[in-house]
């Protein structure tokens, strides 16, 4: 005989809804069933066996969706100075650096060390596109899904790996080194398209669709410059296949434009991604800077979802995104954090006011500036979308996962009550969080992570990765003697026009 379904009723809360010109609230209690949301509606009815929260006073929220992520560095915020792309790379993924692999241990803690932080905030889905330095071993990515596992958050995880060498990745690398770094960088990694399509395959066998699910699986490119054309479209195969997300950086920066000049014949990395036939309304394309109009007509027909990541952006200097006209092409957009040094937290809060005030510096007419309901928009249904879950996630409705936050109204950043979209997206709601809930299960309850001892995990955080401290002297000495050619590299690309401005330049 199975068990009993568990069965929730949150009553008496102010159920958010996300409107096509605003956002609107009323009173009502919602029923759960298992994972599922199976009713919203006033004076729902307490059933016996029912876990009953009390809710009045409280706003009801779908959970925060962090639509780009990378859990590798979470260990290292705060690590870096505001660096350009190009240069920041040398320390984040030093793909030369053997014994940079971490324990499965290191994995684990370092995975949960965001997750819980994201719980706390009311994110409670993410997409992580994770890279592995050298590359992927199978306990280490097993210790990262069994860390999304334990701490109940939703996780969507692809395996983030580049199967080229580093000199064509970059465009004027080859002309400004000497031959002997020319030939050290001319060496494609060692872990081959075969060994990465292994890893996906295991991948795809051990964890898609676990945990009730909560845990799933996603494919990941980098970016087009940076695979085989045959590794970029085999990975699309498996994409269509399993019905998966596939992540893959963009025109993040001025100098990936240039590339496109002298490796791809003058085209963009989105039309030589379409000429491959490989954008798709499966692709997240992760940033999308320096896109022109050309690029965002075949990003609008394929159905590509954008992931706008606009503290990151800011902090790596790569330019603003052009959100209005991305908007009025059609295009998905999703908000996501990036990773823990070019971020340096992963509060989706401070993500979505960041991209409801970036934009304003781009056109002098305000009625063109982002509005707080399209930020909700992307934070909410973009995010849903990019996850390939828009039926599931990101509105509280019946038939939908029971991912839901709960907000103090009574606190600081809703007082007195003036606009709730505005106060959501500009007064730091994070601090109202009172309760995370992820497919059914409290996972935050205003205090603490269930089932996480918290202070433990900080203390095991401080003492693993202090004793890493001879692979962070071997990575700053790796960066420092690689930077000299990367300056240059960079320097000159930006030199170059483009026909584009998305940087803020004297």
């Amino acid at each position: 005989m199975s068990p009993p379904i568990p069965t929730t009723l949150i009553r008496n809360g102010e159920v958010f809804r996300l409107e096509a010109t605003g956002v609107t609230t009323r009173r009502a209690d919602v029923r759960i069933a298992g994972t599922r949301i199976v009713a919203v509606a006033p004076d729902l009815p307490v059933e016996a066996g029912d876990t009953v929260i009390e809710a009045a006073g409280r706003l009801v929220l779908p959970g925060l969706i962090n639509g780009h992520f990378h859990s590798p560095v979470n260990h290292m915020k705060g690590s870096l100075d505001s660096l350009p792309l190009e240069i920041f790379m040398l320390w984040e993924s030093p793909h030369h650096l053997a014994d940079a692999l971490p324990s499965p241990r290191e994995a684990y803690v370092r995975t949960l060390l965001a997750a819980v932080e994201m719980l706390r905030l009311g994110v409670t889905a993410v997409q992580d596109d994770a890279f592995f330095v050298p590359h992927p071993t199978p306990d280490v990515v097993d210790a990262v899904m069994q860390a999304y596992t334990d701490v109940g958050i939703r996780a969507r995880v692809a395996l983030d790996q580049p199967n080229v060498p580093e000199l064509i990745k970059l465009p004027h690398l080859a002309e400004i080194l000497p031959p002997h770094l020319r030939d050290e960088l001319a060496v494609p990694p060692t872990f081959d398209e075969a060994a990465l399509l292994d890893a996906y395959r295991r991948h795809i066998d051990r964890w898609h669709d676990t945990a009730e699910g909560r845990i799933r699986v996603a494919v990941s490119c980098s970016a087009p410059q940076r695979v085989t054309p045959s590794y970029f479209a085999a990975l699309d195969d498996l994409s269509k296949r399993h019905d998966l997300p596939f992540y893959a950086h963009m025109l993040e920066t001025k100098v990936q434009r240039v590339l496109g000049r002298t490796r791809f014949q003058g085209r963009s990395l989105v039309r030589y991604t379409a000429d491959l036939g490989l954008l798709s309304d499966r692709m997240n394309l992760i940033h999308g800077i320096w896109l022109d109009e050309a690029d965002m007509a075949l990003i609008a027909e394929a159905g590509t979802v954008i992931a706008h990541n606009p503290v990151s952006n800011l902090r790596l200097g790569s330019g603003i995104m052009p959100f209005r006209a991305l908007r009025e092409h059609g295009i998905p957009i999703c908000l996501g954090s990036d990773e823990a040094i070019a971020d340096d937290t992963v509060d989706m809060w401070g993500v979505a006011k960041a991209a409801g005030l970036v934009h304003n510096l781009t056109d002098v007419d305000w009625e063109r500036w982002p509005k707080a309901h399209e930020v909700l928009d992307c934070l909410f249904t973009g995010g849903a979308r990019a996850m390939r879950e828009a039926d599931r996630l990101g509105a509280i409705e019946p038939g939908r996962e029971a991912d839901l936050v709960l907000l103090d109204l009574d606190s600081l950043p809703f007082t007195p009550l003036n606009d709730l979209a505005r106060q959501l997206v500009y007064c730091g709601a994070g601090s109202a969080v009172r309760l995370t809930m992820v497919a059914g299960r409290v996972v935050f309850d205003g205090e603490r992570v269930l089932g996480i001892d918290e202070k433990a995990l900080r203390a095991e955080v401080r003492a693993l990765f202090a004793a890493r401290a001879d692979v962070a002297a071997a990575t700053e000495a790796e960066a420092r003697h690689w930077l000299p050619w990367y300056r240059e590299m960079t320097l000159r690309a930006h030199a170059e026009d483009v026909g584009l401005v998305r940087r803020l330049e004297p």
